[in-house]
């Protein structure tokens, strides 16, 4: 969720699992902030969730909840910033960071939005809803999602690829919603806060092309945590 704009490539190589497990890593790491017991801590029940399900080795797990926690030696300090601005073709975007430095950050964000162009804060965050994205895949055939929508407290759906669906929420109710939706039938596959776009763009396939580069180079960046494109599927 919020990465739909992806080329489907598989991620196999390990520099690429050591980058999604950095990123989940850091993920815990803030969460933890707020206590190191996920059964008290919600923002990090979903971060640890997260991890497990990426296959994330739980040494790392425990070991970036007691850094985020403050219960090791080494402390780690690390600031969320986000930067809006568009993409190649006035597609709008917005960038999630987390660092331990940000001047280093901003440097870099300066340099990779020199094909696109890096605006103001709320510069194209008014083109989007920050909401609760719940993926969920139904236990059983007869499974209602819409029945499961309405009973959770979800506030819409719509269909996700390989038969799932998204339950979007508000940003305060994901916790309560994931929680609920197994009880009528749907397992939970991830669930996270981000922003959706409210007026997609829709391209063709040489200038979707331009604009994929452009922003899988933004989210190979070490600091770039999450990249939300104003991009139709």
């Amino acid at each position: 969720m919020g990465a739909q704009w992806k080329t489907k490539i598989k991620e196999t190589t390990a520099a690429a699992k050591g980058r999604i497990f950095t990123k989940l890593a850091k993920e815990i790491m803030v969460a933890a902030r707020g206590g190191p017991d996920p059964n008290q801590n919600s923002k990090l029940r979903m971060a640890v969730e997260q991890a497990k399900k990426a296959s994330m080795p739980k040494d790392n797990i425990e070991r970036a909840i007691k850094k985020g926690a403050g219960l090791l030696d080494e402390q780690v300090s690390y600031e969320k910033l986000t930067y809006e601005g568009f993409a190649p073709h006035r597609v709008p975007v917005i960038v999630e960071c987390l660092t331990d430095n940000a001047n280093r950050t901003a440097s870099n964000i300066r340099m990779l939005f020199r094909k696109g162009q890096l605006g103001a804060s709320g510069s194209v965050s008014w083109d989007f809803d920050y909401v609760g994205m719940i993926e969920a895949t139904p236990e059983s055939p007869g499974a209602d999602p819409e029945v499961a929508a309405i009973e959770a407290g979800a506030r819409d759906l719509e269909p996700a690829e390989n038969g799932a669906t998204l339950f979007l929420t508000e940003p305060s109710d994901l916790d309560a919603v994931a929680r609920a939706l197994p009880a009528h039938g749907f397992v939970v596959q991830s669930a996270q806060l981000g922003y959706r776009p409210k007026n997609p763009v829709t391209l063709g396939a040489a200038e979707r092309a331009e604009v994929e580069a452009f922003l899988e180079a933004i989210d190979a960046d070490d600091d770039v945590q999450n990249v939300y494109p104003g991009l139709a599927d």
